[in-house]
């Protein structure tokens, strides 16, 4: 089966579930509402097509959600004694960040990771160089610096395990061959 097939019926299954959910009960009836309801929406409203050019490997997405979550834990607990210390405000500043990610997909990914972790946001993305600039809530010492880098290198990693192993990856075949990365 390919892909874009899986993909459409992923969605389809997930959008009756939703429409399930929305009506609190589980009847046949909701069942097939919701099939009727999600084609409808499917057929008239598409989605855009979105390269998928890896696998999705279980266990290093569990590992990933488990960094991620020590992460936003750790920095939670940095920013709030950065806000209640008894010093001044802390010295921020942009960061830039090669990244190494091939898919535009996985690049959201990371940057939507980033964005939830407190004390990080992502203010610009050069999609072709696939450099990224952050703004970095604590750049005092050259620690903070470096557990910054260290953290976005991690995630960086654990997402291209979980989603783009080199042994595994093929660029999508509607790909436009504009876009080279570099």
């Amino acid at each position: 089966m390919k892909r874009s097939t899986v993909l459409r019926l992923f969605v389809l299954g997930w959008m009756t579930l939703v429409w399930m959910l929305l009506w609190g009960t589980f009847s046949i009836a909701n069942v097939l509402g919701g099939l009727v309801v999600s084609i409808l929406i499917m057929t008239v409203l598409p989605l855009p097509r979105v390269p998928v050019e890896g696998r999705l490997h279980v266990m290093s997405a569990l590992r990933l959600g488990g960094v991620i979550f020590v992460e936003t834990i750790r920095s939670t607990i940095n920013v709030a004694w950065l806000a209640v210390r008894p010093a001044p405000p802390p010295v921020t500043g942009v960061l830039r960040c090669r990244l190494t990610i091939k898919s535009d997909l996985v690049l959201t990914l990371w940057t939507d990771i980033m964005n939830n972790i407190p004390g990080t946001m992502v203010l610009e993305i050069d999609q072709a160089r696939r450099i990224v600039y952050v703004h970095v809530l604590d750049v005092s010492t050259d620690r903070a610096v470096a557990d910054f880098y260290r953290s976005a290198r991690l995630i960086e990693r654990l997402l291209v395990d979980t989603f783009e192993r080199e042994s595994e990856w093929q660029a999508s075949p509607w790909r436009s061959g504009t876009e080279e990365l570099t």
